[in-house]
């Protein structure tokens, strides 16, 4: 990725949207790109993480893995989102390992480079603060979601979230522009596999949800009107 092209994915971040082209230069000269192939581990959980990861291209997932060896993926992030932020302020380890979902280009910031930036730069602490209010509470709903006991209220509840981030409005309905496969969401409800082949039949069949090219899922407006009130 050549020296324009950095410029101007970096001023498309909504951590670094706010800062002026000569700003933007200087946090280019301290990032450091590398390449992840799909399914490497960039992060292991428990690790003591030095330093932040941005992502350019490609998306990642962070997951825990239960006492019963089950995955459950906490997030997925794509292009223009950031990790391993946590572990550089609190100076503890990483709670959940991230895993590149695609081939990835990832630009790493060292420790003292992140606080340089952050010390120089109240627009990156602003945006940085916002970001992780976000998080938080993406975080909140994660535990309302894994509370429900019924298997279609969780499913329901989860692309609800999802549309905060991945969602298109349509005349159709929202679409979520985001790949998911079946195990995807079965390790972001904590629902087994065949579980979620059957509340996503019958969402289907009542209209709820259309499935797209791509695995893209649309929520039709009768989805959204009669099931907003989960996330209230």
């Amino acid at each position: 990725m050549d020296e324009k092209r950095k410029n101007e994915f970096l001023k498309r971040t909504p951590l670094f949207s706010s800062l002026s082209d000569r700003d933007i230069e200087n946090i280019i000269n301290k990032m450091v790109l590398k390449q992840f192939r799909k399914n490497e581990t960039i992060l292991y959980e428990d690790d003591t993480n030095k330093y932040m990861y941005l992502i350019l291209t490609g998306k990642v997932k962070a997951v825990r893995t239960t006492e019963d060896g089950k995955e459950i993926i906490l997030a997925m992030h794509g292009s223009g989102n950031f990790f391993g932020e946590m572990s550089l302020i609190d100076g503890k380890t990483t709670p959940a390992s991230v895993v590149a979902t695609t081939d990835s280009l990832i630009a790493i910031i060292a420790q003292a480079d992140f606080y340089s930036i952050l010390y120089s730069q109240s627009k990156v602490i602003e945006n940085l603060l916002k970001i992780l209010c976000t998080r938080l509470r993406q975080s909140w709903d994660t535990i309302q979601l894994l509370n429900f006991n019924n298997a279609s209220h969780r499913t329901k509840m989860l692309l609800l979230m999802l549309c905060d981030e991945y969602g298109e409005k349509t005349p159709e309905g929202i679409v979520l522009n985001i790949k998911l496969t079946h195990q995807d969401i079965s390790d972001m409800t904590g629902l087994t596999r065949e579980t979620i082949t059957r509340v996503l039949d019958k969402l289907q069949k009542s209209k709820s949800i259309s499935i797209l090219e791509k695995r893209y899922i649309r929520l039709s407006p009768d989805f959204l009107r009669d099931d907003f009130d989960i996330l209230s």
